[in-house]
């Protein structure tokens, strides 16, 4: 039975029988019976993990571990204020340090990192995330955006929009004002030259349409 833990752009929670191809966490979210409650996070160490960790199947939502939570990929993930885990994805996690040094001018540890993230992405007391106006051809590669209820992938100039189960053809980008959903942080970094792993379907749909 899918459960409300695939992470939306936006940063809400879903119930999708899509699993995704990326995970992570925010904390512990669910109780002793496996239900998620309202809580949106537990601390501030939000990290996007590879699948399946170590190469091991794990039965989720067990009591007292962290609250499984599933990704469409990487960019998902980093519009809904996730980093790269520091464990399951060292290699990902140094180029994402090494982007952040681009960015910020200092290549911080993972407690600087998350203060900072946390500080952009998280209204406290609110169970939703910050999100911005502005606009979409400011945005680097990478990047999630909405306008008009849906939320789109900007990547190669071109515009993806989401659904659970991957993106669709390529749109022209959108003009006027859009509603940011990636933080200015993690923008920053991408901007710095770190590219997110994205869902096959973003390969396929990016070319513009004949």
């Amino acid at each position: 039975m899918p459960h409300p833990n695939r992470v939306q752009p936006d940063g809400s929670l879903a119930t999708v029988p899509e699993r995704g191809t990326m995970m992570g966490n925010r904390g512990v979210l669910h109780d002793e019976a496996g239900e998620i409650g309202p809580k949106r996070w537990a601390h501030r160490n939000w990290v996007c993990c590879t699948l399946v960790p170590r190469g091991k199947p794990r039965k989720i939502l067990r009591p007292g571990r962290y609250t499984e939570l599933f990704f469409l990929d990487e960019a998902v993930a980093l519009a809904a204020g996730h980093r790269p885990c520091a464990e399951c994805r060292r290699a990902d996690y140094e180029r994402w340090r090494g982007a952040w040094a681009e960015a910020f001018g200092t290549r911080e540890g993972a407690s600087a990192m998350d203060a900072r993230l946390h500080a952009a992405r998280a209204i406290p007391g609110a169970r939703r995330l910050r999100h911005e106006t502005g606009t979409a051809a400011d945005l680097p590669d990478g990047s999630f955006f909405a306008q008009a209820g849906r939320a789109f992938l900007l990547t190669g100039g071109r515009a993806l929009p989401y659904a659970p189960d991957g993106y669709g053809s390529a749109e022209a980008l959108a003009t006027g004002p859009v509603t940011i959903l990636t933080n200015p942080v993690a923008r920053a970094v991408l901007a710095g030259g770190y590219r997110p792993a994205l869902h096959p379907s973003a390969v396929r749909r990016s070319s513009p349409p004949s």
